[in-house]
């Protein structure tokens, strides 16, 4: 199982995110934010709420409560990094 070992908030709905085997990258969020109708998502819309993020309990949260599975963004990093390595 992966955790995340840091968080840091880039631009707009983008954070960088590194785990514990040294996979380290940024997770473009706007289409799971806009895209989830959910309130508490709804919630992240507003930028400044989104930038306050940190690690808690091997992954992210905000302090809104919301928060991700480590696997969930492991495998959306790993994702975004073989479909840049396709193009």
């Amino acid at each position: 199982m992966h955790y995340v070992t840091s968080v840091k908030y880039i631009e707009d709905y983008k954070i960088e995110v590194a785990f514990e085997d040294n996979i380290k990258g940024i997770i473009n969020f706007k289409n799971i934010i806009f895209s989830d109708k959910r309130p508490i998502f709804q919630e992240l819309k507003d930028k400044k709420k989104f930038s306050q993020i940190k690690v808690d309990m091997d992954t992210i949260v905000w302090k809104n409560g919301l928060d991700l599975a480590p696997e969930f963004l492991y495998n959306l990093l790993k994702d975004d990094i073989h479909s840049s390595r396709q193009k």
